[in-house]
């Protein structure tokens, strides 16, 4: 059963209509200056959401220069509003109606954001770095030397080199995974899928060093 205010509970009751704003799904389905005026009041909460969300991630924002702010706030609200107003048959009212449409802000704001930020950035994916550096290590980092090394080897003999590209943008070098899947022209979910196949690999290769305990799932889930 789908949440509704008190005040939109009395109002159906008695027969009458919700005040101007409260029924988003019907003005926004609606035709004429009603749904104008409800396209314009949701842009200018996705604006606020989004200009929330932005003032937020300081860092990142730092990287994109004061300049492109407002047009990559614009721009997310802009997206949210496309993606609200394609999912309103999903809204079933268990929050307010600008709770649910505001996350999409948020969302689209932070995903543009990185986007804008790691623009001009590089990502390697050729590179292979070592995860640690190869000298002597005090008594105190041995054991973390020797899992580092572990796993480092690991990483050359159980991972392909897809696999072992995409574990070291992702993890390693930490690049948002929405920038690395439009640098590599594909999609959040296939890369998603890549870096748990390589860490089954390689928590399946630690194990068997002794390591990490043995995995109680059936044998098979790793490819």
């Amino acid at each position: 059963m789908t949440e509704v205010s008190s005040e939109q509970s009395a109002a159906r009751q008695a027969g009458g209509t919700l005040p101007p704003g409260e029924d988003w799904i019907a003005e926004l389905t609606g035709v004429g200056p009603v749904r104008d005026d409800a396209l314009r009041r949701l842009h200018a909460l996705l604006l606020r959401g989004a200009r929330f969300q932005v003032s937020r991630m300081s860092a990142m924002r730092a990287m994109v220069g004061a300049a492109q702010v407002e047009d990559i706030i614009t721009l997310a609200a802009d997206e949210a509003m496309v993606a609200v107003l394609g999912k309103l048959h999903t809204f079933e009212g268990r929050s307010r109606f600008t709770t649910w449409a505001y996350k999409f802000a948020v969302l689209q704001a932070a995903v543009e954001l990185r986007r804008h930020a790691w623009s001009r950035r590089e990502v390697p994916l050729d590179a292979a770095p070592p995860l640690i550096e190869r000298r002597p290590s005090p008594d105190q980092y041995v054991e973390g030397a020797e899992l580092a090394t572990a796993v480092r080897d690991a990483m050359d003999r159980v991972l392909t080199p897809h696999q072992r590209r995409i574990a070291l943008a992702l993890i390693v070098d930490e690049v948002p995974i929405d920038v690395l899947a439009e640098r590599l022209g594909t999609n959040r979910n296939a890369l998603y899928k890549t870096l748990h196949d390589a860490r089954s690999r390689l928590r399946a290769r630690l194990a068997l060093e002794g390591y990490l305990m043995q995995s109680t799932r059936s044998p098979g889930g790793t490819r």
